[in-house]
């Protein structure tokens, strides 16, 4: 059966948003020469285990204009812009992708996540998207949520989780470039 993974960047004190929404601390290039080769080969890891990714109508709107044209992000952003893309939204009617497929847009994330991982494939990566996660977490399709922490703290933000839920520790990575991957199973 496939999962949903969730995989968030979040500073050391797990806001996964700046006051002003955005993601500044996120000071770590992915994908240039200085990519630390371990991080770069985890992420590399990651997107291939998945064919199918699910964004909130924000999340697709601050990264529709970018990614399909993102040529600096190398093979990364080949296998990103290839996957099939759900777009959670009640607003939406259409998401395009650039010269991609487009997006099909759901208007309930939890009954198209329940239909996607009953049928084949790879796992399904929820990107971004704070709102539709807490709302998956609360409907209990998420399987697993990976953290990309960033060595470094807000105080202020958004908090990647603003209610209680148990987690099973999988792994912790640190990489040479500050970066630590913690991964958490659902419990």
């Amino acid at each position: 059966m496939r999962k949903l993974v969730v995989q968030q960047w979040v500073t050391a004190d797990q806001i996964a948003a700046e006051e002003d929404g955005g993601l500044g601390f996120v000071s770590v290039e992915p994908f240039s020469d200085k990519t630390d080769p371990a991080f770069k080969a985890s992420l590399m890891g990651f997107i291939d285990s998945v064919d199918t990714m699910i964004l909130g109508a924000n999340t697709y709107t601050q990264t529709r204009d970018y990614w399909p044209y993102a040529e600096d992000q190398g093979e990364y952003g080949e296998k990103l812009n290839k996957l099939t893309k759900f777009v959670a939204s009640s607003n939406l009617t259409d998401a395009p992708w650039g010269d991609f497929p487009a997006g099909t847009v759901t208007r309930d994330a939890a009954a198209t996540v329940r239909e996607l991982k009953a049928g084949d494939g790879k796992d399904i990566w929820l990107w971004g998207s704070l709102t539709l996660m807490r709302s998956l977490l609360t409907a209990g399709v998420v399987d697993e949520v990976r953290l990309l922490v960033c060595p470094v703290t807000r105080g202020k933000g958004t908090r990647i989780f603003e209610d209680r839920h148990d987690l099973k520790a999988a792994e912790a990575t640190l990489f040479g470039n500050g970066l630590t991957l913690l991964r958490y199973e659902i419990a």
